[in-house]
This record gives C-alpha cells, sequence and structure tokens, in this order.
C-alpha cells in the first residue's frame, strides 16, 4: 500500500527565529548570552546591547510622560466654569430676579468677606499671567480693583483668559467677595484704595459694539494735564486728548469720573439756588423761549421762522419774569436756557446757556435784592463743599486750581471806585467806558490783594452800557442802580433795578430805538400798575468755570452750544 501524501496547510512558515535571551542555570542566575554560533558576546556587542536596551527604555518613559500630559491637557479643556460667565442676552424685561446690587461707594475694609453682586463699566484690564487678571470697574466717580484669579472648580483658565478679552466700556455684572487689602492701591484711577474685590462671576451685559477702535479710553481722558506731560519722556508716554475730540464724543467723554463730578456739582449749584430761594418766599415760574421781540438787543438775538412770520429766542426770561411781578407773584425765580447770537469764540462764551434768573419786588431799595443775591451765593459756597466734597476733590485731581476765596462779609464795590483801583494800578480806563475782559481780570486780582477775596459786587455801572429797562440812578443819571458780581475777577451775574414806571419805560424805549409797538404786551403789563423791583440773571455753566478753576466754559457745559458746534 501507498504511503498517504502530507496533507497541505494554512500556516506560514515559522520567522527566523531571533537569538533567545541566555538561559537562567539552576539557581536562577542568568547565564552568559553567546551568538548564534554558541560564541560568546564580545565587550563590544554587550556595549552594543545595553545601549540599545536604554535608549528603548528613555523612549518608553518619555511616551509615557507624554500621554499623562495630553491627559492632563484633555482635563484641562474641560471647562467647569461655564456657568461663570459669558454675554447675558439683551435686556428686554424678560423677567424680575430682584437682584441686590452694590455701590461701589459702599466698599470698605470694614466689609472684608462680604459676599456682593453689582453693575459697573469696565474701564480697564490687565493680565499679568493666564492664571490671573486686574480690573477696574466703575460706577459715575468712583472706581475699584477686582481681581479674578484660576482656581479649582471656580475660575477656570477659559474664564480669566475671556474676561480679560471684554472691550473696555462694557456693562458687566460682578459676583464677588470684597477682600481688605494689605497696603494701598497705587493706581490713581482707583478710589476705593484699601480694599478690592475678589470675582467669582462675571458677565457681560451691554457689551461695546463700536466699529473699530473707541476714539479714546476714559482711563486716559482722566488724567491730569500735569501727569500727562511728565510722562512725555518715559517709555510709556501718556496720550493727550484735545477739547474738540472730547466734544466730538461727548457720551464717552462724560463717562470720566471727573465729568460725573461736574455735572453733579451743576445740580448741585442749581439745587441750592432753589433750596435758597424758596426758603425765603420765592416761586419757580416758567417762562416762553420764543418771543416777538428782542429783551436786550437786535445784534444778539437769534431770529428764526414763526409760521408767517419771525420770532425770536430769548436771550432772557427777562420780560416774562418783570410781568409775573406785575401779577403779583412778588418772588420768583427760574432755572432755563438762554441763547445768545454773538459770534464770540472765548473760552467763557456760547450761543445757549443755563440761566439761573430770579425777580424780587422790594420794599424801599433795590440794595435789598442785592444783598439777597449776596446772601444767595454764600450759601451756596458755603453748602458746596459740606454737600459735594467728594466731587470737588474728583474735579481737583484731573483740574488742580486754588481755593476759592470767599470773604467773611461781602465785599461791595462802587463803579468809580474801581474805575480809580485800575488807574492807580496803571490802566487807562475811561470814567464810563465798559470794563473789558482785560480790565475786569486786573480788577479781580486787585480786589483779591486787597480783600481776600475772589467773590465780589461792583455796584452802580453807567447807565449807557446797560439795557433800556435799567432804572437810572436818581443821584446822577449817568450811573444806574445796577451791579454785577464777580468770580475770579470774571462776571457771573448782571443785574438792576427795573423801570416799572409804564411812561417812564415808554421814555428809555424811544432812547433805545425801540417802538413801543414792538413790546406793547410787555409795556401794557406796566400800565396796569408794577411795584419796584430788581433782580439778576447768573449764568449757571460761567460759576461752575470758575469755582472749579476749569478753564473752559464748554466743560461746564453737558453738549455745548458755539457759534462753530451744534454737535452732538
Amino acid at each position: 500500500m501507498a504511503s498517504e501524501a502530507p496533507k497541505p496547510t494554512s500556516e506560514a512558515p515559522p520567522a527566523e527565529q531571533k537569538p533567545a535571551a541566555a538561559p537562567a542555570n539552576s539557581e536562577g542566575t542568568p547565564q552568559e548570552e553567546l551568538n548564534p554560533d554558541g560564541t560568546p558576546l564580545s565587550d563590544k556587542q554587550r556595549r552594543k546591547r545595553a545601549e540599545k536596551a536604554e535608549k528603548e527604555r528613555i523612549k518608553a518613559e518619555k511616551a509615557a510622560r507624554l500621554a499623562a500630559e495630553q491627559a492632563a491637557r484633555q482635563a484641562a479643556d474641560v471647562d467647569f466654569a461655564t456657568e461663570n460667565y459669558g454675554t447675558l442676552p439683551m435686556n428686554q424685561s424678560q423677567e424680575r430676579k430682584n437682584l441686590q446690587l452694590f455701590s461701589i461707594a459702599d466698599i470698605s475694609p470694614e466689609k472684608d468677606g462680604e459676599q456682593v453682586t453689582l453693575h459697573a463699566r469696565l474701564q480697564t484690564s490687565r493680565a499679568p499671567s493666564a492664571k490671573l487678571a486686574f480690573f477696574t470697574l466703575r460706577q459715575n466717580i468712583n472706581c475699584v480693583q477686582a481681581t479674578l484669579a484660576q482656581a479649582p472648580e471656580k475660575v477656570s483658565r477659559q474664564m480669566v483668559k475671556w474676561a480679560t478679552s471684554i472691550t473696555p466700556e462694557s456693562i458687566v455684572q460682578v459676583e464677588g467677595t470684597i477682600t481688605k487689602v494689605p497696603k494701598p492701591i497705587e493706581s490713581a484711577s482707583v478710589t476705593v484704595k484699601d480694599a478690592e474685590i475678589k470675582i467669582s462671576k462675571i458677565f457681560v451685559t451691554v457689551p461695546v459694539t463700536w466699529d473699530g477702535q473707541v476714539p479714546f479710553y476714559v482711563d486716559d481722558a482722566t488724567r491730569s494735564d500735569a501727569e500727562i506731560e511728565a510722562s512725555q519722556d518715559t517709555p510709556r508716554p501718556l496720550p493727550p486728548i484735545a477739547l474738540d475730540t472730547r466734544l466730538d464724543n461727548r457720551v464717552l467723554d462724560l463717562r470720566t469720573p471727573t465729568n460725573q463730578a461736574i455735572f453733579r456739582l451743576s445740580h448741585g449749584v442749581c439745587r441750592l439756588f432753589r433750596e435758597f430761594l424758596e426758603n425765603n418766599g420765592f416761586i419757580e415760574i416758567h417762562t416762553p423761549k420764543l418771543q416777538g421781540a428782542a429783551t436786550e438787543s437786535g445784534a444778539s438775538v437769534f431770529k428764526v421762522d414763526y409760521f408767517k412770520g419771525k420770532a425770536f429766542l430769548a436771550q432772557s426770561p427777562q420780560l416774562g419774569k418783570q410781568m409775573a411781578i406785575s401779577a403779583d407773584f412778588g418772588r420768583v425765580f427760574e432755572i432755563g436756557p438762554v441763547f445768545r447770537a454773538e459770534d464770540s469764540n472765548t473760552n467763557r462764551h456760547m450761543t445757549e446757556f443755563t440761566g439761573l434768573d430770579l425777580e424780587m419786588a422790594f420794599k424801599e431799595h433795590y440794595h435789598e435784592v442785592s444783598d439777597l443775591l449776596n446772601e444767595l451765593f454764600f450759601f451756596i459756597f458755603t453748602e458746596l463743599p459740606k454737600r459735594y466734597g467728594a466731587e470737588i476733590a474728583t474735579v481737583k485731581r484731573q483740574y488742580p486750581s486754588e481755593d476759592f476765596l470767599v470773604p467773611e462779609k461781602p465785599v461791595n464795590l462802587n463803579f468809580k471806585e474801581a474805575i480809580q483801583m485800575l488807574r492807580d494800578a496803571g490802566y487807562e480806563v475811561g470814567d464810563l467806558d465798559d470794563l473789558s475782559t482785560e480790565t475786569e481780570r486786573a480788577l479781580g486780582k486787585l480786589v483779591r490783594d486787597k480783600y481776600q477775596t475772589d467773590f465780589y459786587m461792583l455796584d452802580k455801572f453807567p447807565l449807557d452800557i446797560r439795557p433800556f429797562y435799567t432804572m437810572p440812578d436818581p443821584t446822577d443819571n449817568k450811573y444806574s442802580n445796577s451791579y454785577d458780581f464777580f468770580m475770579r475777577g470774571q462776571e457771573i451775574l448782571s443785574g438792576a433795578q427795573r423801570v416799572h414806571d409804564a411812561k417812564f419805560l415808554e421814555e428809555r424805549l424811544a432812547a433805545a430805538n425801540i417802538p413801543v409797538s414792538a413790546m406793547q404786551g410787555y409795556v401794557d403789563a406796566f400800565r396796569l400798575g408794577a411795584p419796584p423791583h430788581a433782580g439778576g440773571g447768573i449764568g449757571l455753566e460761567r460759576v461752575l468755570m470758575l469755582y472749579l478753576g476749569l478753564g473752559n466754559i464748554r466743560r461746564a457745559s453737558m453738549f455745548p452750544r458755539d457759534p462753530k458746534r451744534l454737535e452732538p
């Protein structure tokens, strides 16, 4: 019988065998490694095998380390703080959560550890590392430092990075803890020096969507001229911001703590003006700003189309407040706009400003009214530092000025006396000349040196330089029963006894070449019998400019109007 043929197999032939590791002897000690032919390895071969084994070990360790690092990065990329930051949906009054919001003004070291929620503007941000960021948060005139630091399960690396990308001037909602700082915060822009906020949550509630870079940063717009000048020779010079640039972007400029303070002081002057007069029997009235005739001179009045005729923007509430006196209201005041069509581009003139006007019937003498005006200003100058000390200090940081000097008792000078003071100082001034800007300021310096005051009254002005409704001085008809009040050598109030007799008023109108028919309603008010009265008009912005030493009246006007500016 023939032998059976071998069966085919699908198994591959065995691979070439590598030399086996040296077998161990019966005691477990490795035997000497041999070459394939059974000969012992040379020293060179042993070294190469050892080097190869070491390289493989290092490679394996490196691979294990890289794998561990990758796992750690993957773990870190899992953002555990997503609920603690982000941009909130636009507020469309979806719901009311009754948030208890905190004020920066109330932050103090005594509240260390207190949990707070606040809304603020993000003024600046700075990130010294990927794990830490500093912010300046602003509410009106108050600024506080806030810090955001990476913390397990609370603040992620992504949260820090996102927060530092928030555009300055965005409105943010911050939750955090008031923390007392070990030493005062050095930043000049921060008003809270001894405490900060440790942020745990931060959300943008209103983002900045300005196209491109904003015109300037509020932090830069708050610096004083001296600070900017001192920085010019340093590696990081600070940018100066021109007044026109500020006014062209007024909303942004108004956010500075300085401007927030200025316009709170503006409110304060109006508030004190109203408070004093109400306490002295005055009532507030509102007169029309469209009039059928100019109240002072046609050269400085704005004409406007009025249906089929012409009208004028009121240069003051003069006509209305005098007619209110004739109507037996006795003592009246008004706070409202005043228009002057003067093509003057000085630092103290505007075409529209806010007038603080008053009118008062007196018993015997117009000095009853000028005395009350002195009392009014003393009240304002005394109460402003008491009620608005923080605001005044805020303004002085950017616009340093000498303290405003107020005398212990009123300083009332006669016009003739003032002219003589100027002449004694070397100025050539005529007896009946109006004071120029130069002579006003010179007189202010002379009065300050002699009487230690920045505030005084000048009485008995020449009649020819006053409006038609001014009462002449009965002892010398070249002069008048009129007065101006001055601050730092500049006029801030003009007033007088008014002509209250209808026949005499007609004579004064004729002397001014104004037809009675043009002011018939005004004249008729005096034909009905008006008591003797006097008053004055104060320029609010000029008072603010001079009291605070701002240098330009436009800084005291929220949206100034002058011959070259009608926007914004």
